[in-house]
């Protein structure tokens, strides 16, 4: 394999990236748009763009993901393409009957500069956007930021078209969900159900990427957030984030158009994350913390009480999103493990700092990078220099774990080469019992393979 003439020296690299750990903005738009019920997502590109974008999340989900494209051709490419993008609006609405259009551009119309803002209008002017429906958008240039800036340019644009302010406040509060499997939104919304709050939670994909199979196809399956809770957010009392890179920028566009204060906290991945989560949702619903998730917390703790010895002093190296990586990071710290490495190839303080102020104490050898340059081929050299434990990320991980010996915990996006991921939260104190014994499992798996033969034990 090649990844076997990867050196431990490493060489300052100013132009180049290897391996990236992030993939493009129109992916977490298009991922993004799947959340608004009746919504169709559109690519304003070539072809290849939507059809990259469109495989890159069926082979996540394993669900086939519907969107259309403006279609370019060389002509568009050179002249720009506010006729095909015109035409295609009118096309979709007569034929695919969406509710909504999400519209985000791609590498090809950001180069060549089409105004979005302007051909939309002209849609309408023309009498191709049918009364009662919807057309949005958003830019996202593949060149610069990854698909978690999409991903929140997305979530914004559901705020600047649909979010609407009346005189009178509702008491309920908006959970702007960051980007999570659907099982995980499912999971946020078991647990506000069980707070008895009341909640939106935008956008949710769970009932849309993970709809069950009934041998009738739906082409807007029952799931994601009606376009009548979306307007009414702006009447919402508070609104709680799930993650800064993703939701931030949503939130506070909804404070400056609707009045509607806000909180951002981490996506609730682990101990301390959900209890700060489930704090906030009850401080601002105004509800008590039922004793059926403190008895789910107090599982958790047996659990990590229990097992501490497998855990302790075991090095960890994870890269993804930051928003995933942050609190993953600090549950790590909450098992007594070590996180050694950390990746991400989406840049921004937010991460920088929080991982400075997490590691401080118990980790401070360790090493974690962001932004363009922030690869896996840098994780790797970092693991040839000095061993881990373990290894977690998304499936382009299995390459290095493979390499080197590794136990391997597949989290985070893409997953390709396993199914199952996206049924089982990762939020939540159930999540985070979850994958506490997909940690464990994958240590003591490798502790049986591995130890010398008069070692194996029964009972470990």
């Amino acid at each position: 394999m090649l990844l076997r003439h990867t050196t431990a020296q490493e060489v300052e690299r100013k132009a180049l990236t290897i391996n990236p750990s992030k993939t493009c903005q129109p992916v977490g738009a298009m991922y993004a748009a799947l959340g608004l019920h009746g919504c169709l997502p559109h690519s304003h590109g070539s072809q290849g763009c939507c059809s990259y974008h469109r495989s890159a999340l069926t082979r996540h989900f394993k669900e086939p993901v519907m969107a259309a494209t403006s279609s370019f051709s060389e002509g568009s490419s050179v002249f720009g393409g506010s006729s095909n993008l015109v035409a295609a609006i009118e096309t979709i609405f007569t034929v695919y009957e969406p509710d909504v259009i999400a519209v985000h551009t791609t590498c090809l119309s950001e180069t060549i500069g089409d105004d979005l803002t302007q051909i939309v209008s002209k849609a309408h002017e023309d009498g191709k956007v049918p009364e009662g429906k919807k057309v949005i958008f958003c830019n996202t240039p593949s060149y610069v930021g990854t698909h978690i800036t999409g991903y929140s340019s997305q979530v914004s644009s559901f705020v600047k078209f649909f979010s609407a302010a009346t005189p009178k406040k509702r008491n309920v509060v908006n959970l702007v969900a960051g980007w999570m499997e659907p099982s995980d939104m499912r999971e946020i919304k078991r647990i506000a159900r069980v707070m008895e709050a009341r909640t939106i939670l935008f956008p949710d994909m769970s009932g849309v990427l993970d709809a069950p199979l009934t041998g009738k196809f739906e082409m807007y399956p029952k799931g994601g957030v009606s376009l009548s809770d979306m307007a009414a957010t702006g009447d919402s009392k508070f609104s709680i984030g799930l993650g800064a890179y993703s939701t931030e920028d949503a939130c506070v566009k909804l404070e400056n158009k609707c009045k509607v204060k806000f909180e951002v906290v981490e996506i609730p991945i682990g101990l301390k994350a959900t209890d700060r989560f489930i704090t906030s949702l009850s401080r601002h619903a105004n509800v008590p913390v039922p004793d059926e998730l403190t008895e789910e917390r107090g599982r958790l703790v047996d659990l990590i009480a229990d097992n501490s010895k497998y855990f302790y002093g075991k090095r960890v190296a994870l890269f993804g999103d930051p928003d995933t990586l942050i609190p993953l990071t600090e549950f790590l710290l909450t098992l007594d493990m070590k996180p050694a490495y950390i990746v991400t190839g989406t840049p921004g303080k937010h991460f920088d700092e929080s991982m400075q102020a997490l590691l401080a104490e118990q980790a401070p050898e360790a090493r974690y990078k962001s932004g363009e340059r922030a690869d896996m081929f840098q994780l790797h050299q970092w693991i040839k220099q000095e061993p881990v434990d373990l290894l977690i990320g998304n499936t382009y991980g299995k390459y290095i774990a493979r390499d080197e010996n590794i136990p391997f915990v597949r989290l985070g996006f893409p997953i390709v080469d396993r199914p199952g991921h996206n049924f089982f939260p990762h939020t939540g104190y159930v999540g985070a019992t979850n994958l506490a014994i997909k940690i464990l499992d994958k240590v003591l798996d490798h502790t049986d393979r591995t130890c010398a033969e008069e070692k194996v034990e029964l009972q470990m």
